[in-house]
């Protein structure tokens, strides 16, 4: 049984390399490649590409939700945890291969069903994510919100996806750094919390902004 859980994440991860090489329309014999087997092989797993492809997704979206979430689970302070939250939702560089695969899927979408289902799961638990953050902080008094919480995450979440689109395509005067700056400062104004940059940060406690007038809406 183990071995074959082995197997299977292999195989997951060799569809995982050969979608982001040749995107969604990657054949079974390119994953095979990618993983060193025959096409025989991992019909023997899948009942056929379509499921494993599936399966790479999803483990794919997983970095972008379960993973965050466990990274914060143990830091208190919420303008913190929005701060790495955001620091881990870009890609260092557009050699990153999750962050290719959901353009690639975002691409197709609109004519795969199963693909649309998991990229707008993705995106409601990404929302949901943001979300649980700001109210903590406004319960306790760290963010005064500008807009509701709910149009504040999304907002987040959609920056996230367009930066991360313009380092995947090489965009040749936006970096890691520089994305993850422009979405902080789009989260200072939102917040009224003075958040720290993507650049080393002394451990000063932050500051809040006072020159925000908040504005609270119905979400």
């Amino acid at each position: 049984m183990a071995k074959t859980s082995e197997r299977k994440a292999d195989l997951i991860s060799a569809a995982q390399r050969a979608l982001a090489e040749h995107g969604s329309a990657v054949r079974l014999n390119q994953i095979a490649e990618a993983a060193g087997v025959s096409s025989g092989a991992i019909l023997y797993h899948y009942a056929g590409i379509d499921e494993l492809l599936v399966e790479a997704n999803r483990a794919g979206m997983e970095r972008f939700y379960n993973e965050r979430l466990e990274m914060i689970a143990s830091i208190p302070d919420p303008a913190e945890r929005l701060e790495r939250i955001i620091s881990l939702g870009v890609p260092r560089s557009a050699e990153d291969e999750d962050v290719r695969l959901l353009c690639s899927l975002g691409g197709e979408a609109a004519r795969n069903t199963m693909y649309a289902v998991l990229l707008t799961s993705l995106y409601d638990r990404q929302v949901g994510l943001y979300q649980g953050i700001l109210e903590l902080g406004v319960s306790q008094g760290v963010f005064h919100l500008a807009q509701g919480s709910l149009t504040i995450a999304r907002n987040l979440v959609a920056l996230e996806d367009a930066y991360g689109y313009r380092i995947i395509a090489k965009h040749p005067t936006l970096d890691y750094s520089s994305a993850v700056d422009l979405i902080l400062e789009y989260a200072r104004l939102a917040t009224g919390h003075a958040l720290l940059t993507s650049k080393p940060a002394s451990k000063a406690h932050p500051r809040k902004i006072t020159t925000i007038q908040p504005r609270r809406e119905n979400q």
